[in-house]
């Protein structure tokens, strides 16, 4: 029996959430101080390269979220990025283009509570700066390239300042997976009294001065360096003057420029009174990898120096950074092979924007309208556990959806609502309505919770979901109501829509899976509740296929159950919604064990029309409830080949979802 036993889908379903919830940086968090929990295979830094929340000091005193329950817009142009970089109200940017910046060297403000993100490899900062003024704070800078405002013969920078990236006085900043090269002063400048930053997985090159942080006589700054990259560069690898707290851990320093220069070529620096931690990094022909001032404190553990020279101080106690976060060290024999692959720019990074449910926008239809009309890129908005009692809207505008329930299990992340068809249609009662292409739902239950013993209504229909985009998938997730749960739909008659569900749970009585699109349904339970009758409990389905379309409904390799008597429920009758002659349902049930419950003759007629008109058929069907008789139309094994999951959803894209 091909069907799925709920055992596997559980288990697959949870293997599946711990993934993309790792990926997702929405695993537990170890308070500071705790012993760290047991290392996985994977590496600290492959986890870090994929997480979207910082780490470090930036994570502490409420957190750096950047744009998080602002609005998500794409940048191609300098004008864009610099009306949303300044404005006034939260924005997730993503950077989409090469933006050349003029004049040559030009800034660009980035106010409060921005996240700024490169669009894999493509987003790029030319010729410009990115400038932090005194106050802001809550801005995250990721995934960037910013180059080439160097200006030649000025390798000092005394006559120009055109940092990469410069802030004054700032608090709660995530710098990281960006390329800082050949720019005119310093790549980043961390400047007076900023507070909560972490710089990590950078790459900075091709430079004189690369990181500067101080330049105050205050001791305020905390920050925490990691996983970065520091290849061509002079010195300021980084430079940290009168820093209160300053952990340097798993970077990577090679390649250094050597000018014969005997004091200012040096990797890290411990100026003033900065008291500084540096462990398992990697310094590879390093001149002075690490000194310290008299008045600065400096410990370093674990580090490899490899073909290193003159200054290597460690001076006094420094600070134990355990007491303030939670970290994981890779070795320092592996940092030179982990942080050439996952520092600067990743292909993988700023493709899929994610927004937390609660954590940053306080309902899912908060954060669907966060995202653009006229949406490119995935967006996957992450549910954390609970029920969240609302109908959801994603209109056309807005394709390349996911909504990921992030629980152990779908029904720990419930949607919610209980109105009726009575008021407002099948659009109107639908729990959730799906208008847009491309959308993913995953590990999550929806429901229409609307109690039809309750009331006597003319249309107690009452959806849990409908849908009329194309190319529409849901996995491991449940729909659960009474009539017409399900409606998968398309906009017109004529226009096909596709949609799969594999490893599903669907519940209902009444036409519970209806409508013309294109439907897949594998490996899933479909249960078929009992309204207390003796003769009819319900129909599974109620197609309405545009008859030139060959493909409509297809069950497969799947169980129905029921607690409904025995000979009491129909697989299905033919809906033509307003007498629509040309809606000539098409349904297939196949490879799937049918309970008692299914009547002998399981076909019926609906509206006029007869269901002998309509295209119904089974192909191997088993269970109690299977049989071959006049009244159930067998489709024959040549017909079946034609009828396999891939001839109903791949079309003329070749749409697979099921491949996945």
């Amino acid at each position: 029996m091909p069907y799925l036993r709920r055992k596997r889908l559980l288990a697959r379903a949870l293997a599946a959430t711990t993934a993309l919830a790792a990926a997702l940086g929405l695993g537990a968090q170890t308070p500071a101080g705790a012993a760290e929990p047991p290392r996985p295979p994977e590496t600290a830094a492959a986890q870090g390269a994929s997480a979207d929340r910082p780490h470090g000091f930036a994570s502490l005193a409420g957190g750096t979220t950047g744009g998080a329950g602002g609005k998500v817009v794409t940048v191609r142009t300098q004008a864009d990025l610099a009306k949303y970089a300044a404005a006034d109200e939260p924005y997730i940017i993503r950077v989409a283009a090469a933006i050349d910046v003029a004049p040559f060297g030009s800034d660009i403000e980035v106010a409060s509570d921005k996240t700024i993100v490169g669009v894999g490899t493509s987003g790029e900062i030319v010729h410009g700066e990115l400038h932090l003024n005194p106050g802001t704070h809550n801005v995250i800078i990721r995934n960037l390239t910013i180059r080439d405002s160097y200006v030649e013969g000025d390798w000092d920078g005394k006559t120009t300042d055109f940092d990469a990236i410069q802030m004054d006085s700032v608090h709660h900043i995530w710098i990281d997976h960006n390329r800082f090269t050949h720019m005119g002063d310093g790549l980043l400048d961390v400047r007076k009294n900023s507070e909560y930053i972490t710089v990590s997985y950078n790459r900075f090159d091709t430079h004189n001065k690369a990181f500067g942080i101080g330049w105050t006589d205050d001791v305020r700054t905390q920050i925490t360096i990691d996983h970065n990259w520091f290849r061509g560069t002079k010195q300021r690898n980084p430079s940290a003057d009168n820093c209160a707290y300053a952990h340097l851990y798993n970077n990577y320093l090679s390649a250094q420029v050597d000018d014969g220069d005997p004091v200012w070529s040096y990797g890290n620096y411990a100026r003033g009174r900065t008291k500084m931690v540096i462990e398992n990094s990697y310094y590879d022909g390093v001149q002075h990898p690490y000194q310290a001032d008299d008045t600065a404190e400096l410990v370093q553990r674990g580090s490899i120096l490899k073909g290193t020279t003159g200054r290597h101080d460690t001076r006094g106690t420094a600070f134990d950074p355990h007491a303030f976060y939670s970290y994981r060290l890779d070795p320092a024999a592996a940092v030179p092979a982990l942080v050439k692959k996952f520092s600067g720019p990743q292909r993988t990074l700023g493709t899929d924007t994610v927004l937390h449910v609660p954590a940053d926008y306080p309902t899912v239809q908060a954060a669907v309208d966060a995202v653009p009309a006229g949406n490119d890129g995935p967006v996957t908005l992450a549910l954390a556990p609970g029920t969240y009692r609302e109908q959801v809207r994603i209109p056309a505008t807005k394709p390349y959806l996911t909504l990921l329930g992030t629980g152990d299990d779908r029904a720990d992340t419930v949607i919610v609502y209980d109105t009726p068809n009575e008021y407002g249609g099948s659009s109107g009662s639908a729990t959730v309505l799906i208008a847009a292409h491309d959308v993913t739902s995953r590990h999550l239950t929806f429901v229409n919770a609307f109690d039809e013993a309750a009331h006597d209504l003319d249309s107690e229909q009452a959806l849990a979901m409908k849908t009329t985009g194309d190319r529409i998938v849901f996995e491991d997730t449940a729909f659960k109501g009474n009539q017409d749960t399900l409606m998968t739909d398309s906009p017109k008659l004529d226009t096909v829509s596709r949609v799969y569900l594999r490893d599903s749970y669907i519940e209902g009585d009444v036409d519970f899976i209806y409508g013309r699109a294109t439907t897949v349904i594998e490996n899933s339970v479909i249960k078929a509740l009992s309204r207390g009758s003796d003769t009819n409990n319900g129909y599974l389905t109620a197609a309405s296929t545009w008859k030139d379309n060959p493909y409509g409904f297809l069950i497969t390799g799947s169980r129905v159950v029921s607690d409904a008597p025995a000979g009491t429920f129909h697989l299905g009758r033919p809906w033509h919604p307003g007498g629509e002659p040309d809606a000539i349902a098409q349904v297939l049930i196949r490879d799937t064990e049918l309970p008692a419950a299914i009547k002998a003759s399981p076909w019926t007629d609906m509206g006029g029309f007869s269901w002998r008109d309509a295209r119904f058929s089974e192909y191997r069907n088993d269970g109690p409830g299977a049989a071959v008789t006049a009244d159930r139309p067998q489709m024959s094994t040549e017909d079946a080949a034609r009828h396999e999951v891939a001839d109903y959803l791949n079309g003329t894209d070749n749409w697979a979802p099921y491949r996945r």
